[in-house]
């Protein structure tokens, strides 16, 4: 095995494993069920507890 077969190798599966990451994060942030707790992050600045 050559240089070239391994660096063809890794940069193949290395864009196909991150594209799966990259799907698996948007399916987490745009799943129904997380919205409150999302809602709830962005909301947290506005908290004021030193009232």
């Amino acid at each position: 095995m050559t240089y070239i077969d391994v660096a063809s190798f890794a940069q193949s599966w290395g864009l196909i494993y991150f594209m799966l990451i990259f799907l698996a994060v948007c399916v987490y942030a745009l799943w129904p069920s997380n919205k409150d707790k999302f809602d709830h992050a962005a909301n947290l600045p506005f908290d004021d507890e030193d009232a």
